[in-house]
């Protein structure tokens, strides 16, 4: 099989890969929960929580970083699980990374039909079903399958057109976090604080989320082949990425909390967008919120895409998945059929209603923090299994490092599922997951049955390709 790293163009640089990977850590639910962080925690409890979760994220962002700098492979987590345990737990891991991917393209579909909504208060028009007590109308969804299409086209015509789209589209999205804190600053006053600055139990909801928030940086490994610029490089690309995505969302937690009083920041429209409209004391002000927010919606929409089709282009090289999903465009260099597959699930997405929003968020955290595991249990096996494979970024401390940071994830895991979830019932979110799941299965059984079989010589050089693949093909 033609190795695809020899197929895609080489077209990615330092900004680019910045504005990929924080842009699409920055998506939409910011403006719509990040008031309710500070209502629940308090600003300093919701500062204490994105500080102390964002440094964990960083943590195994730093696990991310040296594999990726060692494996600069399209494929992320699928590549470095398969390179340390194995084909079956690549698997795994590469499949319910691809729902997290995946989600997170859906939901902004749904988002992208709110902030429309909430702009332009489209009249409900063409009743459709009702999906967790939520009515969708055709003139709602529309909006939102519109944008998938076009995002969708952005794609498949090459990745260039969709980075520079995406630098543009976070330019405008940290021109957003400045208005708000400087709108808080100046016009806005400090008792909106309010009298209480830590919540405990609003610390751990605020703490929860923030995987959500800041998933995106592991976007940047799937497009890594793609990068141009030097392969320690790429590695501190991943933290960078991460601590400016911290460090925006701390200025936005400030900006807020002193822009408007509690009262202001419940409000259960679109409470970012009342938060501007009070501070500034005129609706426009609201819709630049907005805007700013759909800006935001497109960068993480783009990131994502671009994140799911490369996943799926490489477990089609292994063999895991049809061939046609390893397919690039012979003009447009994309892996056309995988984007065409992605942009099909993007555009049915917004049929299922606002509430479906909630169910995907969560189920993208879910399995994302699930991935994390296996990624930092990689690092640490290919510490000892490999330890003179070339790192060109490596973290100091080894695979005693990698234990500290696998058992924090862990906890974060189990906090996660306690904070979010109830055993008494299956949640939409375990069964959007098992779902997925069982339909990889199948699919992955059909390929095998359909596909020529690869012995693991072969399969080693279609993932690794021929400078990293431990084996060469005897042909």
């Amino acid at each position: 099989m033609k190795d695809m790293g020899n197929s895609v163009s080489k077209v990615l640089g330092r900004t680019d890969i910045i504005a990929i990977g924080f842009g699409t850590m920055i998506g939409w639910s910011w403006v719509m929960m990040a008031p309710s962080w500070i209502n629940e925690a308090g600003m300093m409890g919701a500062l204490a929580a994105f500080v102390l979760g964002g440094l964990l994220i960083l943590a195994v962002g730093l696990t991310y970083s040296e594999l990726t700098s060692a494996l600069p492979l399209s494929g992320g987590e699928f590549v470095f699980v398969y390179r340390a345990i194995g084909r079956r737990p690549a698997w795994l891991v590469g499949w319910i990374m691809s729902i997290a991917y995946i989600g997170v393209v859906a939901w902004e579909g749904i988002a992208t039909s709110t902030a429309i909504n909430y702009m332009f208060s489209v009249p409900s028009a063409v009743p459709l079903w009702e999906v967790a007590g939520y009515q969708v109308n055709f003139s709602w969804a529309v909006f939102g399958m519109a944008g998938a299409v076009v995002v969708t086209l952005i794609n498949f015509f090459g990745t260039r057109p969709a980075v520079l789209f995406q630098v543009m589209a976070t330019v405008v999205i940290i021109m957003v976090v400045f208005f708000m804190l400087f709108g808080g600053v100046v016009f806005g006053d400090v008792s909106n604080i309010g009298r209480t600055l830590w919540r405990q139990d609003g610390f751990y909801y605020t703490f929860c989320m923030v995987p959500a928030m800041l998933i995106g940086f592991n976007v940047i490994p799937q497009s890594a082949e793609e990068m141009n610029i030097a392969e320690k490089d790429i590695g501190k690309m991943v933290l960078v990425c991460i601590i400016f995505s911290i460090i925006w969302y701390c200025l936005l937690i400030i900006g807020i909390s002193l822009a408007a009083p509690m009262e202001i920041r419940a409000s259960n429209n679109i409470p970012l967008a009342d938060v501007a409209t009070y501070l500034f004391n005129g609706e426009v002000f609201s819709l630049l919120v907005i805007i700013g927010g759909i800006f935001g919606i497109l960068t993480t929409w783009n990131g994502f895409f671009i994140g799911a089709t490369r996943l799926l282009c490489a477990m089609s090289r292994a063999g895991l998945l049809p061939a046609a999903l390893g397919r690039i465009h012979k003009k447009y260099k994309t892996p056309y059929v995988a984007v065409l597959l992605v942009g099909g699930i993007a555009v049915v997405a917004p049929l299922l209603g606002m509430n479906a929003l909630e169910w995907f968020i969560n189920t993208s955290s879910l399995c994302s923090l699930f991935s994390y595991i296996f990624v930092v249990i990689s690092y640490i096996v290919l510490k000892k299994k490999e330890p003179d494979l070339s790192r060109p970024f490596s973290v100091r401390g080894g695979a005693g490092m990698g234990i500290v940071i696998l058992l924090a994830v862990c906890f974060y895991f189990l906090l996660y599922l306690r904070e979010n979830f109830t055993f008494t019932t299956i949640s939409p979110e375990f069964i959007i997951a098992l779902l997925w799941l069982a339909v990889g299965a199948v699919i992955t059984l059909l390929t095998r049955w359909r596909r020529k079989p690869m012995d693991d010589d072969e399969m080693e050089l279609n993932v690794f390709g021929e400078r990293f693949a431990r084996r060469r093909s005897k042909s």
